[in-house]
């Protein structure tokens, strides 16, 4: 999923790549919080570009960095959905039940890094339906290493971008 101090990994591969705790399909809800790309309608050959440069993937993996500092448990399963389903089906156990542990690994002062966190657009990896975003370009207050939190993969899914590993 992305995010190894939040999210326990889903398989058991290592490099530092995790995948979020598992969710089901039924218990995933709506983001309560606004993604920072809902303020305005981007008119369509904005929204365009912004979707071929994975503008949106970055907007919406800073929402999930953001909830996750929060605790907002809803908003972290909803974004890593499709991980998190992978995660489950592995034998992880539903989301809603997993990430509270998670949340307590997570020190204060990281929480609190990850509730202003942001990525540098130019360390991504980015395509039309996928984006790879590097643990090294999320920018925060506190350092976070490729241990604390895993490279994500952003993966577009009827129109919406989700945490996939």
């Amino acid at each position: 999923m992305g995010a190894a101090l939040l999210i326990p990994s889903c398989s058991g591969e290592s490099g530092g790549t995790a995948s979020p705790a598992p969710t089901s399909s039924s218990a995933a809800k709506p983001s309560a919080s606004p993604s920072p790309s809902t303020s305005a309608a981007p008119s369509s050959s904005a929204a365009a570009e912004s979707e071929a440069t994975g503008g949106d993937a970055v907007e919406r993996y800073e929402a999930f960095m953001h909830a996750a500092g929060r605790q907002d448990l809803a908003t972290v399963c909803e974004i890593a959905g499709p991980a998190a389903k992978q995660a489950e089906d592995e034998g992880m156990g539903p989301c809603e039940k997993t990430m509270p542990m998670a949340f307590q690994m997570i020190s204060p002062a990281q929480k609190k890094a990850l509730q202003t966190a942001t990525v540098d657009r130019s360390k991504i990896k980015d395509g039309p339906t996928k984006v790879e975003i590097p643990a090294r370009a999320v920018k925060a207050s506190v350092k976070f290493t490729d241990s604390d939190l895993g490279d994500a993969v952003m993966e577009n899914r009827g129109g919406k971008w989700y945490v996939v590993d």
